[in-house]
Formats: C-alpha cells, sequence, structure tokens
C-alpha cells in the first residue's frame, strides 16, 4: 500500500510479518480468537479493555510519552512531542531515548502515523487525557478551547479584548485567537510582565497540578486580574482552572515535571564472596528442606480441621507456628510452600481436615536436591500469596492460610523480574531492596500504582489552592517484590541479599523469549539443583553417644539413621548439631515398635563413633525388664500376668481406682475400661505394660501415616492470556493475511448481486456446486462465505480438492491445511480475479 495511511488498519497492513508476530506477542489478548483479517485486528487491538491492559505494561518514559501525545494536537508532529517531552530547552537524555519510546508505541499499536502524523489510538486518548473528572500525571488542564466551550460569547469577547487582542464574530474563532495568544512565548511573554506579583504566585500553585483552584464570589484584585485576560477560566459555579496552553508556556513548554528517559540505576551495590553467598545460600536451602519436612512430620497422622469457608483457623495457625518454632507469618509461607508443591491438602472427607499427601512421601525419598528444586519450582510459578495472610479481604474477612482468595496474578511475574534485576549483578553483589522496587515501579508505572492529581480546594483568603496525592508506597506490586525477595532468603535463593550461583539458572527462559512453561520451570529447577548439590552437607552414618543420655548428630543424618533414632530418642535441640536425649519413655516408645533391647544395642552400637555409655546400656536393659511384663487385651478389657503379687500390688494402689479393676483369676484382672485407656493408666503409675493381640501375641505399636487421596498442585490463576508460542504466532499471521486477502481481494462477478466489501458471498445451492467443481478442475482457488455449527460466520479462501457426499474437500489458505466442509453451510462462492492470488 502507498502514501499515508488512514487508519490504523491501513498501516498494519503495511507491516512485515515479522511486525505482526511482535504486536500479538505484546499483546496476546488479541489472539482470543484468531481475528478473520486485519481490520478485525485493529478493531480489536483499541477495544478499552485491550488498550487498558497495554497502557499497563507500558514502562515510566514509554508511559510519559503516551500522556504527552493525548495532551498534545491530533495528529502530531515528532518536533513537537519533543518539545513536550524535552522543553523549549531540550534535552539530550530525553532526545535519545525519545525514538525508542515511539517505537514502542507504535509496535504496541497505541500510535500509529509517520512521523508527521503521529496519532494515538482513540481508546488511549480517552484514557490519558486529563479532565476534571480522571487528572492526568502531566497536572495539565483543558484546552481553551475545551475550557470556553459553554461560556457566554459576550463573556468571551471580553476576555479576549482585556488580553489584547482584537474581537470576533464567534466564539470559535475567540477561542483559537486566545489559544493561539497563550501559545505564542513573545506575546504571552509581555502580557505576563503586566501581571502582578501575587497573580504570578497563583498560577504558580497550579502550575504542576492539579490544574483547578477554589474561588470566593469577590475574587482578590490580582486573581480577577487572571480571570479577565482568560488566564485562569471558569470551571464551575467556584472553580477556575488553569488553561494547558498557559501552564505550557510557564513549563517552558514540558508536559512532565520530571521526565524519567533511563531506569534507575541498581545502587549501591554491595560486593562480597561469592563462595560466601552460595554457602550462605546453600545453608538456608537445607533450613528449608528441614523445616519443610518438620510439618510433613507434625501432620503425619493428620493436621487440623479445614474451616467452612476454606483454610485453616488463627489457633492452628499458631500451633503450626509453636511447631516450627517461627512466627505466624513464616509459618504460612512454609504451609502455603508445601501446598504449592503439592505435600498437604485437604482430604476432602466429611470431617475435613489436612493432611500430607501421597506425593509427600514421594518428595521424602528424593535427594535433598531434588527436593529443593521441587520446592523451587512450585514457587516460582505459584500465584498463591502467604504474605496476604491475615489481612481483610473486600468483605473485610481475615485470609486464612491454606483458605481461598489468596491468589495474586501479577506474583509469578514480579518474583521472576525480581530475580532477574539481581541477576543482571555480578557474582556475589547485591543492592537494598528500595534499589530493586524502584526499578519495578519504573518498569511498571501503572501496574504498581501512579500519583493521582487530587482536588483543589480554595484556601481561607480567597485564592486557588492545590494539592497531589502521593503514589500509594505499599501497592501490591511493591509488596509482591518485597515478598519475593524476603521467601528466596527463605529458600536458598540468594544469600546475604544477592543471587546465589546456583539460582541463576533457574531464570534461563525459552530460546524464543516465549514465557516458560511448567516444564520449563522444572527443568531449571533441575540445572538449579545439580549446581547446588556440591553445597549441601553429606548426609551422615553416625552419631555421637555421650554418658548423660543424649546423643550428638554433628550434621545431616541418613533418613532411615535419623527415623530410626527419632523414634528411640528425643530431639532436644536443633541447630548446626541436633541433640538427642534418651528416657524412659522414648526407649519403650522403641520397645512398642517391634525392637528388642538386643537390637537397639546392636543399633547404638553400629551408628556411634564412641562407645555405648553404660548409664544408656542400664537404661534400655531396665525398661526392656519390665516391658511386656503386664500383658492388656480385650475383654472389654484385661490385665494378665505371670507374677500374681505384682496383680496384687496394682490392685492395692489407690491411683488404680479410675480403672476400675477386678480379680478373675491369680494372673488376670479384668477393667472396665478401653484398652488404649488401660494401657495409659498403668503406664502413668509406672509400669510397662504392652498391649497383645485376641491370639496372645504382642502388638507392635506402630502408627500408620494418615494421608490424602492423591491430589494435584493448586494450579496459577494466569494474569491474562499466556504468551503465545512461536508456533500459534506464526499460523495467526497467515490466518489473518489469508482473511484480509479474501476480505479485500478483487472478486469475479457472480449472477447475484455483487455483495459488499467484506460481506459474505450469496449464491445458490446449484451455482455453488457447480462453482466448486469447475475449481476442481481448473486447480483455482475461491472465496466462500461459511457459517459453523455454532452459528459463526466466516469467510476463507479455499483450493477445492475433491467435491462428494455433500462435502467439499479444500485446501484451506485461511486456516493453512486441508479441510472438509459441508455444502449446506457455505452461503456463497466467488472466484477471486486471477492476479489475487
Amino acid at each position: 500500500m502507498t502514501g499515508t495511511p488512514r487508519t490504523l488498519a491501513e498501516e498494519l497492513r503495511t507491516r512485515p510479518d515479522g511486525g505482526l508476530v511482535g504486536l500479538l506477542r505484546a499483546r496476546p489478548d488479541l489472539l482470543s480468537p484468531v481475528p478473520g483479517d486485519v481490520t478485525q485486528l485493529a478493531t480489536r487491538a483499541g477495544t478499552r479493555a485491550s488498550v487498558v491492559r497495554a497502557v499497563e505494561r507500558l514502562d515510566r518514559f514509554v508511559l510519559q510519552t503516551a500522556e504527552a501525545l493525548a495532551v498534545a494536537p491530533d495528529p502530531c508532529p515528532y518536533g513537537t512531542l519533543g518539545a513536550l517531552m524535552g522543553g523549549d530547552a531540550g534535552d539530550p537524555a530525553v532526545a535519545a531515548a525519545l525514538p525508542r519510546a515511539v517505537a514502542e508505541l507504535r509496535a504496541q499499536a497505541l500510535v500509529w502515523g509517520p512521523d508527521d502524523r503521529l496519532r494515538l489510538v482513540r481508546t488511549a486518548r480517552e484514557l490519558l487525557t486529563p479532565s476534571a473528572v480522571h487528572p492526568s500525571p502531566t497536572g495539565l488542564g483543558p484546552t481553551v478551547a475545551e475550557a470556553v466551550a459553554g461560556m457566554s460569547p459576550g463573556l468571551l469577547q471580553e476576555i479576549i479584548a482585556a488580553a489584547g487582542l482584537p474581537t470576533t464574530h464567534d466564539p470559535v474563532t475567540a477561542a483559537a485567537a486566545l489559544g493561539a495568544l497563550f501559545g505564542d512565548r513573545a506575546r504571552m511573554a509581555a502580557l505576563l510582565d503586566t501581571a502582578p506579583a501575587e497573580s504570578i504566585a497563583v498560577l504558580d500553585k497550579l502550575l504542576w497540578g492539579p490544574p483547578y483552584g477554589g474561588v470566593t464570589d469577590r475574587p482578590a484584585p490580582h486573581l480577577r486580574w487572571l480571570l479577565d485576560r482568560g488566564l485562569l477560566l471558569p470551571a464551575g459555579a467556584r472553580n477556575v482552572v488553569l488553561p494547558r496552553e498557559v501552564a505550557l508556556h510557564l513549563r517552558g513548554g514540558r508536559a512532565h515535571h520530571t521526565t524519567e528517559p533511563a531506569a534507575p540505576a541498581l545502587s549501591p551495590t554491595t560486593e562480597r564472596d561469592p563462595q560466601l553467598v552460595d554457602n550462605a545460600a546453600a545453608s538456608q536451602a537445607f533450613t528449608a528442606l528441614a523445616t519443610v519436612e518438620e510439618l510433613l512430620k507434625e501432620w503425619d497422622l493428620g493436621g487440623p480441621a479445614v474451616l467452612r469457608a476454606g483454610g485453616m483457623s488463627v489457633r492452628d495457625l499458631k500451633r503450626t507456628a509453636t511447631a516450627l518454632d517461627t512466627t505466624e507469618q513464616l509459618a504460612a509461607f512454609w504451609l502455603e510452600l508445601a501446598y504449592g508443591a503439592g505435600l498437604i491438602a485437604s482430604d476432602g472427607e466429611a470431617d475435613e481436615r489436612f493432611a500430607a499427601t501421597p506425593a509427600a512421601e514421594e518428595w521424602l525419598q528424593l535427594p535433598d536436591p531434588e527436593r529443593w528444586a521441587a520446592l523451587v519450582a512450585g514457587w516460582l510459578a505459584a500465584t498463591r500469596t502467604p504474605g496476604v495472610v491475615g489481612t481483610a479481604d473486600a468483605k473485610g474477612r481475615a485470609l486464612a492460610a491454606l483458605g481461598p482468595h489468596l491468589d495474586r496474578s501479577p506474583a509469578p511475574e514480579v518474583r521472576r523480574r525480581a530475580l532477574a534485576l539481581l541477576a543482571s549483578l555480578p557474582p556475589g553483589a547485591s543492592v537494598p531492596a528500595s534499589a530493586v522496587l524502584a526499578r519495578l515501579r519504573w518498569e511498571r508505572p501503572l501496574r504498581g500504582g501512579r500519583p493521582v492529581a487530587g482536588p483543589a480546594a480554595a484556601d481561607g483568603t480567597g485564592e486557588a489552592a492545590a494539592g497531589t496525592a502521593p503514589a500509594p508506597a505499599d501497592d501490591l506490586r511493591s509488596r509482591l517484590a518485597q515478598w519475593a525477595l524476603a521467601e528466596a532468603e527463605l529458600l536458598g535463593v540468594t544469600g546475604r541479599g544477592a543471587l546465589a550461583a546456583h539460582a541463576r539458572g533457574l531464570l534461563d527462559t525459552p530460546p524464543d523469549g516465549a514465557e516458560p512453561t511448567p516444564d520449563d520451570t522444572a527443568a531449571a529447577a533441575a540445572r538449579a539443583a545439580s549446581q547446588l548439590a556440591p553445597l549441601l552437607p553429606e548426609p551422615l552414618d553416625h552419631v555421637l553417644l555421650q554418658a548423660d543420655l543424649t546423643a550428638v548428630a554433628p550434621g545431616p543424618l541418613h533418613r532411615p539413621l535419623a527415623e530410626a533414632l527419632g523414634v528411640l530418642a528425643d530431639i532436644e535441640s536443633k541447630g548446626g548439631a541436633t541433640v538427642y536425649r534418651f528416657t524412659p519413655g522414648s526407649v519403650r516408645r522403641a520397645l512398642d515398635a517391634g525392637r528388642s533391647a538386643a537390637e537397639l544395642q546392636e543399633f547404638l552400637t553400629r551408628h556411634s563413633r564412641t562407645p555405648v555409655p553404660q548409664p544408656l546400656a542400664y537404661l534400655i536393659d531396665d525398661v526392656a525388664r519390665r516391658h511386656g511384663h503386664l500383658r492388656i487385651g480385650a475383654a472389654t478389657a484385661y490385665v494378665r500376668c505371670d507374677d500374681d503379687a505384682l496383680l496384687s500390688e496394682i490392685l492395692a494402689d489407690r491411683r488404680a481406682a479410675p480403672l476400675r479393676l477386678r480379680r478373675l483369676a491369680p494372673t488376670v484382672l479384668a477393667a472396665q475400661t478401653s484398652p488404649d485407656q488401660l494401657l495409659d493408666g498403668l503406664r502413668a503409675m509406672g509400669y510397662a505394660p504392652a498391649a497383645e493381640s485376641a491370639a496372645g501375641d504382642v502388638l507392635i505399636a506402630r502408627a500408620d501415616s494418615y494421608r490424602t487421596p492423591p491430589r494435584t498442585a493448586p494450579a496459577p490463576v494466569p494474569d491474562g492470556p499466556p504468551s503465545p508460542d512461536p508456533t500459534l504466532l506464526a499460523a495467526a499471521v497467515r490466518a489473518i493475511r489469508a482473511g484480509d486477502l479474501a476480505a479485500t481481494a478483487e472478486r469475479k462477478p457472480v449472477h447475484a448481486p455483487a455483495p459488499t466489501p467484506g460481506s459474505l458471498p450469496r449464491t445458490t445451492s446449484a451455482e455453488t456446486l457447480a462453482t466448486m467443481q469447475a475449481a476442481v478442475l481448473t486447480h483455482s482457488a475461491l472465496w466462500i462465505g461459511y457459517v459453523n455449527a455454532d452459528g459463526a460466520a466466516s469467510q476463507r479462501v479455499i483450493a477445492p480438492v475433491r467435491v462428494e457426499g455433500g462435502f467439499v474437500t479444500a485446501y484451506d489458505h485461511t486456516a493453512d491445511e486441508v479441510r472438509t466442509y459441508p455444502l449446506h453451510r457455505i452461503t456463497g462462492v466467488a472466484e477471486l480475479a486471477d492476479d489475487s492470488v
């Protein structure tokens, strides 16, 4: 197409396929569904929802450029835009960055037209143009023509006369003359030289916005001077507004108080030894694994109940925090981390409660690096944000851990971008969190909360006053970034604020530039795990037994050893070394689990680097000698013992009264209580009874772990449509080009009246069949109208291959594949001109 494009659609047609691919990649919402032709693409690109989404993803300087275009004449020459951005004096940094900003707006179809006639898409102009209801970050007000609309012609003539202009015959030319005066630097300067100092002070108050102010019924003389000459124009009964042309003159032509052509630097930088950073991160990664493992162990027999509204109660969260020896907010993070990895879930029973899933068993058996990779892969893609736990939802209800309404769609993007900024620093380098937040706010100013101009007010003297509401300091995007940095430190992705070497692989993106898929994230996490493996401590197969009935594990233990030792002893303290303490109760627990005294002695001898202390050996033998001497079964319950004197001793003990025992035989006592209660009661009295089965065999007390049915990890809530892959982009561009060809190609005349441009062709069934059969013989392409089973109409370019049985098989140029169409769904057919294909 030649000449200046008259519409956005015409300009899009002139773009190469690569340009359309770039547009669809930047704005994937335009692909749902694939536009039928370029006209549909341009129409969809101008819809409000799509434009809002595109504008929200502009960086600060590109957004400032769009805001300047919104207050510029339409169309706007590039030089005028440059003056608005850099001012009359110019700004080399702005001038250097402006071509990139215009190219970005043009690539996203927010701006079109050549450089001498730049046009902001109408919807974007409506969004960004300042108004009394929606002030602009530029702080500019309406133009003179907009401000005087509705003003009486007589008053307008008085204003231009007071400004030193000749009167006109109509309001339009009067407004144009006043606007031309305010836009003329020399004449405007001469007018302001005659202004009282107090009048200039009022203009300075409104200069950078908001441009509205309040006045009394009887304005002061310096205000009356401004009103008489139109430097302030009425904007209501007691409100005035500073016209845009006046503000631009006073600003030196600048649309923004401060332009930001470059992103804030990541500084100050703190340099550290990369090896120290990696070691600190690896240590924290190991702690994270231990914490999640401890959580699973705490819920091994079932976790807390699920609230009716979903999630867990505040009381249960406090219990979990106490068990993990951490704060409630951190406990919520560990819970959500395990939930996001599919390790815990609700069991779905009538009395619903949380518990570990079958996937948790598989996770526990993996090597430490692979377990870490699974947690980090889930964390990177998760939209659930534990940071909002405890805050109020829209209805004022507190958000519960593991409950609904915790998803925040931008979380994965913010998380990855924050880590990518750390990855851009040299190895071992870190910057304050405030520097990362400042960069993120520059990259997405609208999504992070932008300054909103507040309404002006009148002060006590009747002079115009102004105020600006500050940008929110705790906007969602900033909070997400703060949480991401803190969580990365907890997981060992960063160490001492710097990105660890093994975590850099987490940020690997597909070579085609598309968003990483879950498989891509898992593969990147696996690569990171292989780099982390050498930094994690090797599991130990031994402990150090001490004479005070304790055992010290100088590092992490192999899982079977840790599980066995956890049954035989109680954990007394954790840290770099774990201290276990042996007690009569812990030894009895091991005996209840089916281990004999000899097996326990052999186990300790095999796994201790020090000899088994004599007090520990005596403790095991003493508990084992008494263990199982008494035997309890179900009558309701009974106690039997070969030593009738021991039974007599129990009967005589006052503490046995609640058990309601009676002798049935010299060696048997019956109890009116359950076997479990009887076991607990006798153990509380200092005895060591053992439970037995109905056959008289000793029951091994091994608790079965409670698990939920198979569960899948929660799916992230997408932040808009997914990023399309190159295959889809290429196919979409081919379909758009083919549809455009079908809509614009020259057609041979048919018997029916010629269709209007863009409408479906209409022919009779006989004509359709005859034309199809002829096209099969001549191998020519046809333009058809088609209505699918859902009633959606479309136009296509096809090359028929076979016509039989009421169907036509053809190569569809629009879809770039061979398809079969029922003839009765084809509305009509037309041959393409010889030079159209």
